[in-house]
């Protein structure tokens, strides 16, 4: 479900049931106009954090993300998208208020760019992960001290002119699973391993020191447009995606 539409309003309630996840791209660029309309809907801690960016496209693609988050999460659990209550884990992954605890909705929230996802399940943890391109870095030395061992070794072993790609595939894989887990840099990195093949759908291969905990995931590649590569971990499997 792609959003590219400054007007875009939800209607009628979405029903989210429990072997489905739901995948909402925002396209920031377009939607940002509407800023002034979308700020109405944030709370004031919302709002505050928005009037801290230095940049009017900063505060304009923060507004909109947030705005849309609240608008799509009220529809799941009928409520008025302004009544909606967040709280925070001491790593800062959001959740709803145990008043709206009762539905069970789940969700996480990524943005690089023009681009934001937000991906939402009934009674599954998950995470979501998505990044621009870019190439103004070292991505090898990052590798090197961000990647596990068998990482690494997966990199080194593809063509230079595949590495560039590999690298953002493993990145936002991992990202995906940490936010998942909820555990934020505390989860070192390199205590699990990610595939780097390109499409692989069940793309976490190892946990430790339990290594039992990898099939407990789904770890797999979202495709979201040219420039950007994402990637999306739900806890358990038998799900659907919607997107």
């Amino acid at each position: 479900m792609i959003i590219t539409d400054a007007t875009f309003q939800l209607k009628t309630r979405f029903a989210l049931p429990e072997d489905e996840v739901h995948l909402w791209q925002i396209d920031l660029a377009t939607v940002a106009p509407g800023e002034q309309r979308w700020e109405q809907i944030l709370s004031a801690d919302e709002r505050a954090r928005a009037a801290r960016f230095h940049f009017s496209q900063d505060r304009q693609y923060f507004t909109a993300t947030r705005a849309f988050l609240r608008r799509i999460l009220a529809s799941y659990v009928d409520s008025d998208p302004t009544e909606l209550v967040f709280r925070y884990s001491n790593k800062d992954k959001p959740s709803l208020d145990p008043g709206h605890s009762g539905n069970h909705v789940e969700f996480n929230v990524s943005h690089s760019g023009a681009i934001a996802l937000l991906a939402f399940a009934r009674g599954r943890a998950l995470g979501v992960d998505v990044e621009q391109l870019q190439e103004n870095f070292d991505h090898g030395a990052i590798a090197r001290r961000f990647f596990s061992e068998q990482e690494q070794h997966q990199l080194a072993e593809l063509a230079p002119s595949e590495r560039y790609h590999a690298f953002f595939r493993c990145w936002t894989r991992k990202e995906a699973y940490i936010k998942a887990q909820g555990s934020g840099l505390s989860l070192p990195l390199h205590q699990f391993d990610v595939s780097l093949r390109p499409g692989d759908v069940d793309a976490l291969l190892s946990t430790r020191p339990d290594n039992d905990e990898a099939s407990h995931w789904s770890l797999r590649d979202v495709r979201v447009g040219d420039g950007y590569v994402a990637a999306l971990c739900v806890r358990g499997h038998g799900w659907c995606l919607k997107f």
